[in-house]
């Protein structure tokens, strides 16, 4: 089997990015007014390790488009009440209606990642959760939400030096949590969450899309383009939407074992 090239392309000089960052986001803007204007509803998730560049995707996306058709969710602690309630409850209320574009800063996955590695769910919970996750997305699908999954994907070293980055930067400090201090000590807890995650909630109506995501530049700008090269709008500019396979791709097995994924 030929061997995968890992490289990751150059990062782009700053006058080039924001100039392609700018011309992506006006094709956003197109994509929002066909979103309103055929009652479309979409929803983007997002999820990765803690620093993976989730907070600078999605804000990237949503900086020049009405605050009024387009939601981002980021839902902290569960408290009683949710945690007596069927878990998709909490998040089924923020679920788009006609127009809307909604992106979740981590979504019901919780229970595949985070929730998994630390123990803050039983194990009936999260096979529960597993066995569940298809037919409820499936649902979705089914009811007409465009449904898009990006897993932001980094380097132990990477993540390393983001987070010794945010708890000095009095900029992103309140980024800073108690799992923080763990997530690199439980780096190997966590790789093998996402893998199990991968290979039984990715499917043919719900797949999940890597993204490559060591140099945050790429990462955002081909989010971006890979979002608009999946969906119809009026006004496409083809030459400004093709994504880098190199840096955003659908999940597929071989990318772990090649090391495109980060191990």
């Amino acid at each position: 089997m030929k061997k995968t090239d890992t490289a990751y392309p150059s990062k782009p000089k700053l006058k080039i990015y924001k100039q392609e960052l700018h011309n992506l986001q006006i094709e956003l803007v197109k994509l929002q007014k066909h979103i309103i204007s055929n009652q479309l509803r979409i929803v983007v998730i997002f999820e990765g390790r803690d620093a993976a560049g989730k907070d600078g995707t999605i804000k990237r996306i949503t900086e020049h488009l009405s605050p009024r058709e387009t939601r981002v969710v980021a839902l902290g602690k569960p408290n009683g009440h949710d945690e007596s309630s069927w878990y998709f409850q909490r998040y089924v209320r923020y679920l788009p209606s006609a127009q809307e574009m909604v992106l979740f800063n981590r979504s019901w996955y919780n229970r595949a990642g985070v929730e998994r590695v630390m123990e803050f769910c039983s194990s009936s919970q999260y096979e529960e959760f597993m066995t569940m996750v298809p037919v409820f997305e499936q649902m979705l699908v089914h009811d007409g939400i465009q449904l898009f999954k990006y897993y932001l994907d980094i380097s132990q070293k990477e993540q390393e030096e983001r987070l010794k980055s945010r708890r000095t930067d009095p900029l992103t400090q309140w980024k800073t949590s108690p799992i923080d201090a763990v997530a690199l000590r439980h780096w190997n807890d966590y790789s093998l969450a996402r893998n199990e995650m991968f290979a039984r909630s990715h499917s043919t109506l719900a797949p999940w899309t890597v993204v490559r995501a060591n140099i945050k530049e790429l990462a955002r700008l081909n989010v971006i383009r890979d979002l608009l090269s999946r969906t119809e709008y009026k006004g496409k500019t083809p030459g400004h939407i093709l994504p880098d396979p190199a840096i955003v791709f659908p999940y597929q097995d071989e990318a772990l074992k090649s090391g495109l994924i980060e191990p």
